[in-house]
């Protein structure tokens, strides 16, 4: 079982930057993938940004360039720096793991970019 714990969210004007972080409850070294999905209101979840335990990582074409994925294992968390944020990138942001065994995800954080 893994808990995971997103926060970072907020209200911010189109141009702006958050941090996003994903705080899980037990080393995140041993996850096959860990990522962020996003989810806007009539839309279906899809995957923002995800990297695997091998270091290879995948952005969403509409994120690429804005937003960085990372990871702090000391911390075992894993974060999303998001800048130059679009009215279109409003949504609640999951994070999820894949253990390998299980998929977790986590309760999401809501991010609303203003115009």
């Amino acid at each position: 079982q893994v808990q995971l714990v997103e926060s970072g969210g907020g209200l911010v004007q189109a141009g702006g930057s958050l941090r996003l972080s994903c705080a899980a409850s037990r080393s995140i070294f041993s996850f096959n993938a860990i990522g962020w999905y996003r989810q806007a209101p009539g839309k279906q979840r899809e995957l923002v940004a995800r990297v695997t335990s091998g270091g290879s990582i995948n952005y969403a074409d509409s994120v690429k360039g804005r937003f960085t994925i990372s990871r702090d294992y000391a911390k075992n968390t894993l974060y999303l720096r998001m800048n130059s944020l679009k009215p279109e990138d409003t949504a609640a942001y999951y994070c999820k793991c894949d253990t390998g065994v299980a998929y977790y995800w986590g309760q999401g954080t809501q991010v609303t970019v203003s115009s």
